[in-house]
Formats: C-alpha cells, sequence, structure tokens
C-alpha cells in the first residue's frame, strides 16, 4: 500500500501540471468567443481541486521512486489521464457519450488519431484545439515530459525514463543527465512545432488552423478540425509543408538532437535507420503514383504524384491525414500504405508501429538464416548501425 501511495503522489503532481494545459484552449476559447471555455474551466478547476488534495494526502509517502514504481507510474498516466482530458469533450460536445469521450482522449494522448466525433467543421474551435493538443503532449510521450518537469518539483525522472523511452534512446547517453536529455527533445519538438505553425499559417490556413494542425502533424497524430481532413484545404503547398514535417517527426529525436548539438547533418547519414526510412519511403511513392497512372485513375502523372506522395507519407508515418479518400483507390496502393504505416517510422519517433529498426533487424535476421543454411560452417553477425 506504501508503494501504491508513493506512486499515487507523483501522479497527483503529473496530473497537476497536465492539468495547466488546459489553459491554452481556455485563452483561445476567451479570445474567439467561442463559448466553451465554461467547460475548460471546469475541468481545470476539478483537476486542480483533486490533484492538490490527492497530493498533500500523500505527501508523507512521497520518496525516490524504483524500477517497479516507474511501470506503475506509466501505466497510473496512460489510464487515468485521459478521464482527465475527456472532461471538456464531455462538457463541451453537446450529447457525446462517456465511452465516446474517453476513446477521444485515449486515441489523442496516444496520438493514434482514430475520432468518434463527427461535424468537426461545428465544434468549437477550442475544442479542436484540446483534441490535437492532446496528440502534442502525448506524441512524445507524457513521461519524457514528466522527466523534464519532475526534478523541479523535486521528484527524480530516471526510473519514467527507462519505462517509457524506446530502446535505442534510452541507450544513447546524450547528455549525463537523463533530465537534460528530456528538455532538449522538448525543445526540438517545441521548434519544431512553432515552425510548422509558421509554414502552415503563411500559406493559406488561418493562424488557429495553423496552430491546431501543427500540434497534430509534429506528434504523427492526424486529429483535423475539418471532416474532410487536409483535402479541406486542396492545397499543393500545404500538403508538400505537411510531407516535410511527417518526414522529420518520423525520424529519431536522438538523431536530431545529435545533429543540433554537432551543427553537421552526418548523424542523419550515421543513423542506421534513416537511410532505409527515406528510401522505403521515396520507393514506395514512385511505386503507387506510377500504380496509379497506370491504372488510369489519375489521367496525369504529376497529379498521380502529388496524391500518392501526400497520402503515402501520411499514411506510413502514421500521420493519418487525407487529401482524398484513399480507400477508392485500386486495392493494392491502401494495402501497401498500410503494410508500410506498421514499421517505417524510426525508434525514438513521434511515430507509431514497431519501428524501422525492428524490420531491419529481422531482415537481416532472415538473411542470416539464409547464409547459414547455405553455408552451414560461416560465422554470421547481425549487425545495427555498426553494433
Amino acid at each position: 500500500m506504501d508503494r501504491l501511495l508513493a506512486v499515487l503522489h507523483t501522479f497527483s503532481r503529473i496530473a497537476l501540471v497536465f492539468g495547466l494545459a488546459l489553459l491554452l484552449p481556455i485563452g483561445v476559447s476567451l479570445w474567439i468567443g467561442d463559448g466553451a471555455y465554461v467547460a475548460f474551466d471546469e475541468a481545470l478547476l476539478g483537476t486542480l481541486a483533486v490533484s492538490g488534495i490527492a497530493m498533500m494526502a500523500t505527501q508523507r509517502f512521497r520518496r525516490e521512486l524504483r524500477a517497479n514504481d516507474g511501470v506503475l507510474l506509466v501505466v497510473m498516466c496512460w489510464l487515468l489521464l485521459p478521464a482527465i482530458a475527456c472532461v471538456p469533450l464531455l462538457l463541451g460536445v453537446p450529447g457525446l457519450h462517456v465511452s465516446d469521450a474517453y476513446f477521444e482522449a485515449v486515441s489523442g494522448l496516444t496520438a493514434t488519431g482514430a475520432t468518434a466525433l463527427s461535424g468537426l467543421d461545428r465544434l468549437p474551435p477550442s475544442i479542436n484545439l484540446w483534441r490535437t493538443e492532446l496528440h502534442w503532449i502525448g506524441g512524445l510521450g507524457i513521461i519524457v515530459l514528466a522527466v523534464a518537469i519532475l526534478p523541479m518539483l523535486g521528484v527524480g525522472g530516471r526510473q519514467l525514463m527507462k519505462a517509457e523511452v524506446p530502446g535505442p534512446v534510452k541507450e544513447a547517453g546524450i547528455t549525463p543527465r537523463v533530465t537534460e536529455t528530456a528538455k532538449g527533445f522538448w525543445i526540438i519538438y517545441i521548434v519544431l512545432t512553432a515552425l510548422c505553425t509558421l509554414a502552415y499559417g503563411l500559406f493559406g490556413m488561418s493562424w488557429l488552423d495553423a496552430l491546431t494542425h501543427a500540434f497534430s502533424t509534429v506528434a504523427l497524430g492526424g486529429f483535423s478540425s475539418h471532416d474532410a481532413s487536409l483535402g479541406f484545404f486542396n492545397s499543393p503547398a500545404l500538403e508538400a509543408i505537411t510531407i516535410v514535417f511527417a518526414l522529420i517527426s518520423g525520424m529519431s529525436y536522438v538523431t536530431h538532437f545529435a545533429a543540433l548539438s554537432g551543427r553537421s547533418f552526418l548523424p542523419y547519414w550515421r543513423d542506421g535507420e534513416v537511410p532505409f526510412y527515406l528510401g522505403v519511403l521515396g520507393a514506395s511513392v514512385l511505386l503507387i503514383a506510377g500504380y496509379l497512372w497506370h491504372e488510369n485513375y489519375y489521367t496525369e502523372f504529376p497529379t498521380a504524384l502529388r496524391h500518392a506522395a501526400f497520402n503515402t507519407v501520411s499514411v506510413a508515418t502514421t500521420l493519418g491525414y487525407a487529401s482524398t479518400d484513399y480507400s477508392k483507390w485500386p486495392f493494392f496502393a491502401p494495402l501497401w500504405m498500410l503494410f508500410l504505416c506498421s514499421f517505417v517510422t524510426c525508434s525514438g519517433s513521434t511515430g507509431g508501429g514497431i519501428k524501422m529498426m525492428r524490420a531491419i533487424v529481422l531482415y537481416k535476421q532472415v538473411f542470416r538464416e539464409i547464409t547459414h543454411a547455405m553455408h552451414p560452417n560461416a560465422t554470421t553477425y547481425v549487425k545495427f548501425g555498426g553494433t
């Protein structure tokens, strides 16, 4: 019981900080006057009150977390934080069922992007902003954010990082202190979001739409403020911007950190995943574009290339935006795109799937077994990134 209360104490601190994320949609709602601020106000006050009471009630159990505590805290965060996140949706979307609101919150925080809502164009803009802000918070990992913040509150974060972050990231040893590593990731994340917002705003979106879609794009989530997704804008320029930031977000933040620290592009070349990641995506875009053109789905190759590039990159990186209804394409194209999304993104990125690293290791292991069958006495090793 003492262990559970110690974890609950730390979780209450995380929930307290998480509740402050509601301030952004509150400010936007008051600024544009969409009337949804009441829902966010009530959710914020309730979160601060419950978290504060829980934190004070468990204060005497506060201690440095152990490895098993970190795993329990991660589970608690992914189960309970969506319960907090769904409150504004319940209060701000008339007729929304509790299960649908919780589903939407889980989908947002895990950057899954599946939605239970329709009529997005008619929702208060601050509600749509909150949905994509959940992507942004969950995209790089709630726990990585917690690692960056909790030391300021007197709580260590190493066990949380070990429990949450993918293997190649936790062993990278970018900085001596895990907190500094987490902060470095978040600085890059924030800068990318700001640049994406600026690019969207300069090329046709309203600034609120630009921020909403930047949250979703950099987190590779897929929520949009329009039922037609990015196809609502019908803009090749916006599609090109999305492709660029989706590709960047699909790469490891360890590699981004190393490149910025060393002020060199060499870390991308030396990364064991990036060449395969870009190569597979580039070949797939050309393959699908050529296939759609050959099947006369699009009579002009540039049109086929435009839609193939956007939708293939979007689906493969697990972003999930659409510029057209690709389910109507010849069967092979959407099937190949869905296959790609299961493994293409790099480990340590905001994308989903099993990650490119595991796909490469699996391929090399298969090749090793074939070699061993042909040459039983040969000594072969599976190497990744020179290791």
